[in-house]
């Protein structure tokens, strides 16, 4: 037995956290690179929420040029799936961002702010934003299910979300109280810099699942504990090789939307997305409008934008450090994927009584950190019991183009009721019934996925 195994202080650790001491090397490394991709990401994010205010009027027309670029890129990214390995495609991905991110620092610092080439390079940032989140977002959790086993996703996601929320934190930070002492584009940098990161922990982790473990055998789960899951890296399935990151996953471009079409869970995961984005889409288009009226200097919005997400954030650490682990614990997934759209349904519900802006942030600030904190987590447990195609090719796919397209059946749904003489209140009404339907998703989903993972090798 290994020695720190009976100190008192590491076993009250490992309780806490659910970390076993041969997982702890790659968990830590797990988090770190999402601390540093949310960090790239966040500095950005209030970046492009001002320039979408900036052009609140044209936002359908933005969501509805994401959409597009999304369908455009997921064959490529396929193709790339489907002929590199796992470490050459994820580094070609995120330094593929990091050259587009100095483009648009020299485009930006080379064209007066006020013109209209500026406008336009604006409406681009924002549609590139809104491509590079969810694809490096998708790129990081497709890396984690692929490289942790069903039940430790269960013990460990919420933990390693838990580096996230952290790299959030400085990202939000660097914009809400650098915004003025350095200019717009010179921010971009520290995404730069912060994505190279992340370069390097996908680079260790990759060498790490390289080496066979001394406690348990990566094709062999260990005897000594209740739960049976393997170590930190292991294969999913007896089938794989023990280091399946080293394996070309190979297929067609097409292969994910296809596998999408053929299987009802991954569908299932589809009505989720459109659901989930359907209502982020409205409340983006209530706040995006409330602040461009309550707030006419558009040099604030970055700050506002900033400093929201600085409230998300830590509301989602303090949920992910004390509450997510307990509620997977004794709510188990299908419930716990439910809690997100209960909660929508009760904050619709609030807004539509009470359609003020003060309701509006509260509810998008705590509908934003339950997502972040639970229903993330959750449904990228959903993937594990699925085969390394799906976590890649079929998995990017839901986030990209689904989630996207999700943004514009919502989106342009606010606009057109909107136009309809809808006010905020019955706006808020009609997205009541959608997270109705939402509650049953999930739970559907929930049991399918147990039932999956009881027949997993």
């Amino acid at each position: 037995m290994n020695r720190d195994s009976q100190n008192p202080l590491f076993r009250a650790i490992i309780r806490a956290t659910g970390v076993r001491p041969e997982d702890a090397g790659t968990v830590l490394l797990s988090a770190a690179y999402f601390f540093l991709v949310l960090s790239a990401y966040y500095v950005l994010r209030p970046i492009r929420d001002s320039m979408g205010v900036a052009g609140v009027e044209n936002l359908e027309w933005l969501f509805t040029a994401t959409a597009a670029v999304m369908l455009l890129m997921h064959p490529v990214f396929a193709a790339i799936v489907a002929r590199w390995t796992r470490r050459r495609f994820v580094t070609v991905t995120y330094r593929f961002f990091m050259l587009c991110l100095i483009a648009f620092f020299l485009v930006l610092n080379a064209m007066p702010e006020d013109g209209p080439a500026s406008i336009w390079a604006g409406r681009s940032f924002f549609v590139w934003t809104s491509v590079f989140n969810l694809f490096v977002v998708s790129v990081f959790w497709s890396f984690m299910t692929d490289l942790y086993r069903e039940r430790q996703s269960r013990r460990l996601f919420a933990l390693i979300g838990v580096g996230g929320t952290m790299g959030a934190i400085l990202g939000s930070t660097i914009t809400a109280f650098l915004t003025g002492i350095f200019s717009t584009p010179a921010l971009f940098w520290f995404s730069i810099l912060l994505l190279e990161g992340a370069v390097v922990c996908v680079k260790a982790l990759d060498r790490r699942t390289k080496a066979p473990k001394r406690d348990a055998p990566a094709d062999v789960p260990s005897t000594g504990e209740p739960e049976t899951d393997g170590g930190a890296g292991s294969p999913t399935d007896r089938n794989e090789p023990p280091n399946p990151g080293e394996k070309v996953i190979g297929g067609s471009p097409l292969e994910g939307i296809a596998r999408v079409l053929r299987s009802p869970y991954l569908l299932g995961i589809c009505v989720f997305l459109i659901l989930f984005t359907t209502g982020s889409a409205f409340l983006y288009g209530m706040v995006a409008r409330a602040v461009d009226l309550a707030f006419p200097d558009d040099t604030l919005h970055p700050v506002i934008f900033a400093r929201r997400d600085l409230a998300v954030n830590v509301l989602t650490l303090m949920t992910q450090l004390f509450l997510t682990g307990r509620i997977v614990k004794r709510l188990g997934v299908a419930v716990t994927l439910a809690l997100l759209p209960l909660l929508s349904m009760a904050g619709f519900l609030t807004l539509a009584m009470a359609p003020v802006f003060a309701v509006m942030v509260v509810f998008q600030v705590l509908r934003r950190a339950g997502n972040f904190a639970i229903a993330v987590p959750m449904r990228e447990v959903l993937y594990t019991v699925l085969p390394r195609n799906d976590k890649y090719k079929a998995k990017n796919f839901n986030d990209t183009f689904i989630y996207r397209t999700g943004d514009l059946v919502g989106i342009w749904s606010f606009r057109k009721l909107g136009d309809a003489g809808l006010d905020t209140a019955g706006l808020a009404w009609t997205m009541v019934p959608v997270a109705g339907v939402w509650v049953f998703v999930s739970l559907w989903l929930g049991r399918r996925q147990r039932e999956l993972a009881a027949k997993a090798p």
